[in-house]
């Protein structure tokens, strides 16, 4: 029996070498698919509250801007660190008259850095994407663009 146990010595050491590069590979791998799993999550949410700022809007440019500003304090807020941020509203709903359906939908892009985990084969960013739309009210009240001090009709 003494002379297997002197075969055996340094087996462990062999293994843990071997087995503690697997580990943190893993690791950094659960990582990467949490923070693409949590920044698809908060680009999804962005896009439905832009979506939904912006329907409450009563012209498309104001649309634009509060879908801009709640798509970004989105983000913020839920702590998501895009390297870039794209919000593109479709107002064309705008300008169908008031009494018909229409809609108006955000498209939030997001570019989500990878390149701090260092994982070899690791793309250095992926972009995540949501649509979003929300339905107007049928009968929404909006400026008549009659200039300052005109009308408003609703």
């Amino acid at each position: 029996m003494p002379l297997s146990r002197s075969r055996e010595r340094g087996s462990a050491s062999v293994e843990a070498m071997l087995a503690i590069p697997a580990i943190v590979l893993v690791l950094l791998l659960g990582v990467a698919a949490g923070r693409i799993v949590v920044t698809t999550a908060a680009v999804e949410a962005a896009a439905r509250d832009a979506a939904r700022q912006a329907s409450i809007a009563r012209t498309g440019t104001e649309a634009a801007a509060k879908a801009q500003a709640s798509a970004r304090q989105s983000l913020r807020s839920q702590g998501v660190n895009c390297t870039s941020v794209s919000v593109q509203v479709n107002t064309t709903g705008f300008g169908r008259p008031v009494g018909g359906s229409a809609t108006v939908s955000a498209t939030v892009t997001c570019t989500v850095p990878l390149a701090d985990l260092a994982f070899p084969g690791m793309p250095g960013s992926v972009v995540r994407r949501a649509v979003f739309t929300s339905p107007l009210d049928p009968y929404r009240g909006r400026t008549l663009g009659l200039g300052r001090g005109g009308m408003r009709s609703g």
